[in-house]
């Protein structure tokens, strides 16, 4: 990506997981994939209480070794139920595994205050997200004091082509990009291939990622890459409302953005 700050040498730290055992050449234990398949099926779903049946069959399983999962993941609290017992959603020990996760994890330590200054800065709201494959996970969100969210972002994934935080990553890594797209998200959604790769194609030129209104109406967003590792996975973004834009703000937005981009990567802890 073209850009006018420094360029730090690039390490490698953090990236995103094998899709697969066969990427390790270790055996895949069944019971343990399935668990795994079965909680990121509720993940996916956002805390939407989900029925046993809706479950099963998203997942091609029999109901009665499904609802056998589920019950050994509730007693251990990975998963919840309603009072009726009808419906499920993740319990609190995903939400304290999450949180180790972000708690461990140096870069997102490094670029919180970096980020509060920037919000505090533009008056909008800043995110922090990572590459997990074809989708970005939102790992730190500074909200603005202007427009405050009522659902945080934290925690949170969205098909990396629809937002410019993962055009920013994918930008750099275009065997990433998907050959084909995901389902739209609002009416703005792009929804050519042919389309995507012009957008970064666009987006090395420029330096910096767009995305209007195509995962939020109303919101128009800015993201710049974060080249601190071989690998580049993470991406800063900067979003702002529609009625608030205007070419001086998005100057202004720009030009705070590679500073914070700059000081993130030139501070990021250089691996044991």
């Amino acid at each position: 990506m073209t850009s006018t700050g420094p360029r730090t040498e690039r390490r490698t730290e953090t990236g995103t997981a094998p899709s697969s055992s066969a990427a390790s050449g270790a055996r895949e234990v069944k019971s343990a994939a399935r668990t795994i398949e079965l909680l990121e099926h509720l993940a996916a779903r956002q805390g939407t209480l989900t029925r046993l049946r809706e479950i099963a069959d998203a997942l091609s399983w029999p109901r009665s070794s499904t609802h056998a999962l589920l019950q050994t993941l509730v007693v251990s609290g990975w998963v919840q139920t309603d009072p009726t017992g009808t419906f499920y959603s993740l319990g609190i020990r995903a939400l304290l595994a999450g949180t180790s996760y972000l708690d461990r994890d140096p870069r997102v330590r490094l670029a919180h205050p970096i980020l509060a200054d920037l919000a505090a800065s533009l008056g909008e709201t800043v995110h922090l997200a990572r590459l997990d494959r074809d989708q970005v996970v939102y790992l730190d969100t500074v909200e603005s004091r202007e427009y405050p969210r009522v659902m945080p972002r934290v925690g949170r994934r969205l098909p990396a082509v629809h937002t410019a935080l993962g055009r920013a990553i994918l930008a750099e890594n275009p065997a990433a990009a998907p050959a084909e797209l995901p389902p739209p998200l609002t009416r703005f959604s792009l929804t050519d291939p042919a389309a995507l790769a012009a957008e970064l194609t666009a987006t090395v030129e420029r330096g910096y990622a767009v995305e209007v209104q195509e995962n939020t109406e109303g919101l128009r967003c800015y993201g710049m890459a974060l080249r601190y590792d071989l690998e580049v996975v993470d991406a800063i973004s900067c979003s702002v409302p529609l009625p608030r834009h205007s070419p001086a703000h998005e100057a202004e937005i720009l030009s705070a953005l590679r500073a914070a981009r700059d000081r993130i990567e030139e501070s990021a802890p250089t691996p044991a």
